[in-house]
């Protein structure tokens, strides 16, 4: 009889001692899923009667908080949100609307900013249910997002800003823009009126809709900013390539590779050649195209997906499949090489987002490393107390850090050198510039350019890379023209030369 009661004391606490486990899982491990899943009623009626956490920039700037809602609203709200800063953040932030739904940090950091029970952290806490909402730091900062904005101006485009050492987003904006708070009031009419605009294009320019966020959900041909890839691929597939020279052409007329019909010119037609230091200061279209066919197209794809293209990218704000930057796989150019030579420039079939293109800089910034691009910092509760600290991560490693020097020390070249196509822009001299440009011919007849530059400073020790375009600008446009200032601008905000 006594062995028996032993082994049901065993049983017993075995019993309590699963019971204490599954209660500390399901009160601690998993509370903040369980609180702020989609089924739970607590989450659906706290959106009616609670307010949500603050969203702000890294200097503590609030960028979006919930405000007391006017009485007797459509929605039985007692509280709407309201951003202070206008549109100058929508790309990252977004917006939170009771008809469409959340977009930005709204959406990715939902889970936080929703009012939900607190975390038990004390004996007390299991007898008490604690409502709380988070604050979410954010990596963006605002001297830096005014800087691009101001930049811009009323021009179509956008600019990525990334601290090439961690992946934080220093600044992320596009134009046209738009205002979140008409979508966020609680009148239906309001908010449809507002969605409506937001979708229409911008008045008299390009159509891209003001909700439409070209800074990483949107892509357009890269042009020569695409030849730091080629080069990449040149040292790291094909180095015997490196220092070939390539014969200078003004244009290459048809025929001269296979599946050519018209002559493939150099910019303002001007007489270009020689090895790979000779070509990408001036930017040699010719030369880069003869390059590409030495690398081949397997090594070509495989350093531009190295890169990230033909990929989700990796930030934490909601997926696009807009966000894809491309790069054909090797069948796409088996019946015709010049797309090959094309694509090396940037051209025809090769597209990039400013987000994609600022990692390509940020790549050489670091070593040939692409850290995971991020814009997240911190996450408080109401107390203060870190709940979540986003930890830096690799995503990619494209080159050597033997490449990346190299291609440093040509990107350099661009600015410093008498016939750097960057030469001309006007950086600061104390900030030490590595860029590369880039001038697309799009539209019919290529009579349009989509225009570009990266850039990272100080060279010798990077601690901002960037990526402007300035998309569909007719007559003789080009990247150092239109998207060099805006990243001096940047550099200069940055560096504070």
């Amino acid at each position: 009889m006594a062995k028996r009661i032993r082994w049901a004391g065993v049983a017993m606490l075995l019993c309590f001692a699963a019971l204490f486990v599954q209660l500390n899982n399901i009160q601690v491990v998993k509370a903040h899923r369980y609180a702020t899943a989609p089924g739970n009623p607590r989450t659906t009626d706290t959106v009616r009667v609670d307010p949500r956490g603050v969203i702000e920039a890294a200097d503590g700037t609030v960028l979006a908080e919930s405000v007391p809602a006017p009485a007797g609203n459509a929605y039985g709200y007692r509280y709407q949100r309201r951003y202070p800063q206008g549109g100058l953040y929508q790309d990252v932030v977004g917006y939170d609307s009771p008809r469409y739904g959340m977009t930005g940090v709204e959406a990715a950091y939902n889970g936080y900013l929703v009012a939900h029970n607190a975390p038990v952290k004390t004996i007390g806490d299991l007898f008490t249910t604690r409502v709380e909402t988070d604050t979410v730091t954010l990596t963006v900062e605002p001297a830096l997002q005014k800087a691009a904005a101001t930049a811009l101006g009323t021009r179509t485009g956008a600019v990525v800003a990334l601290d090439p050492s961690n992946g934080d987003v220093l600044a992320m904006y596009s134009n046209p823009s738009f205002d979140p708070n008409p979508l966020a009031v609680l009148d239906p009419a309001t908010e449809a009126k507002a969605y409506a605009a937001g979708n229409a294009g911008s008045p008299g320019g390009p159509n891209f809709p003001p909700l439409e966020n070209l800074a990483y959900a949107d892509s357009f041909a890269p042009g020569s900013t695409f030849k730091i890839v080629t080069t990449s691929a040149a040292y790291e597939h094909t180095p015997q390539y490196v220092t070939k020279p390539y014969k200078v052409y003004t244009c290459m007329p048809p025929g001269t590779i296979q599946g050519q019909t018209v002559p493939l010119c150099n910019y303002a037609n001007e007489p270009c050649g020689g090895d790979i230091a000779q070509l990408l200061p001036p930017s040699c279209d010719t030369g880069y195209s003869l390059l590409a066919q030495d690398i081949g197209a397997q090594n070509m794809y495989d350093e531009a997906t190295a890169f990230g293209f033909d990929q989700q990218p990796p930030i934490d704000l909601p997926p696009s499949p807009f966000a894809v930057s491309t790069f054909k796989p090797p069948s796409f150019y088996q019946h015709a090489l010049i797309f090959l030579s094309y694509a090396a420039i940037g051209q025809k079939n090769t597209s990039g987002t400013p987000l994609q293109m600022a990692m390509v800089a940020a790549a050489i910034a670091d070593n040939g490393t692409i850290m995971t691009p991020h814009v997240m910092k911190v996450i408080r509760d109401a107390q203060g107390n870190v709940v979540a600290r986003y930890t830096p991560k690799v995503w990619k490693q494209p080159d050597s850090p033997a490449t990346a020097a190299a291609i440093n020390g040509l990107m350099q070249q661009v600015v410093s050198a008498p016939n750097g196509t960057a030469h001309y822009v006007g950086f600061n001299p104390a900030d030490h510039v590595a860029a590369k440009t880039g001038t697309a011919q799009v539209g019919p007849n290529n009579a349009l350019t989509t225009n570009w530059m990266i850039a990272f400073a100080p060279a010798d020790h990077p601690t901002i890379a960037v990526a402007a375009v300035v998309p569909n600008l007719p007559g003789g446009a080009t990247g150092a023209s239109s998207a060099g200032p805006v990243v001096k601008a940047m550099i200069t905000a940055a560096l504070g030369q």
